[in-house]
């Protein structure tokens, strides 16, 4: 049971990030999901394109959740720096989504949502390992001194 604690003192932070991390994903990838099928069923805009709005809309979904919790407690170096590089990331990760669905529907020719689907699951999982580790490498860095957890009361007036 020793070694068990040790290695959970160890890595607790890391498995805290991650649960969230995969918390946050969750979600992003529910409204991926559901906007990918309401665009490419619904709307009939194609599956590219509609993978496309798709994952615009829960990118930045999940910009918002991991910058104010998954890693609040990291540096923060810029909204737009830090936004601008977790854009351009998910654009790389996008990559893995439409080149599953292009295959899955352009050179399989599977073109029922079914088949879709699976590709765009396929897509996401590859994706989320690139995101994961480019989010801690590039994004959001690693902190220089310590973020306290909870915000300084001293200036703050409350007259009542």
């Amino acid at each position: 049971m020793k070694f068990v604690r040790r290695l959970y003192q160890r890595f607790s932070s890391l498995v805290h990030e991650l649960a969230k991390f995969g918390s946050i994903g969750a979600i992003a990838f529910l409204i991926d999901l559901g906007l990918l099928n309401l665009c490419n069923v619904v709307l009939d805009q194609g599956p590219l394109t509609s993978k496309v709005a798709a994952t615009s809309v829960s990118t930045t979904f999940a910009y918002f959740g991991n910058r104010f919790w998954t890693f609040r407690h990291r540096e923060q170096s810029g909204l737009g720096r830090e936004y601008f590089l977790f854009f351009l990331l998910n654009g790389i990760a996008l990559l893995f989504g439409m080149l599953t669905i292009g295959f899955t529907t352009y050179t399989l020719g599977l073109h029922d949502p079914l088949s879709v689907n699976i590709a765009n699951i396929i897509g996401v999982g590859l994706g989320t390992l690139f995101r994961y580790w480019s989010y801690r490498k590039w994004v959001f860095l690693e902190a220089t001194e310590p973020i306290p957890m909870e915000l300084p009361e001293a200036g703050i007036r409350q007259d009542r």
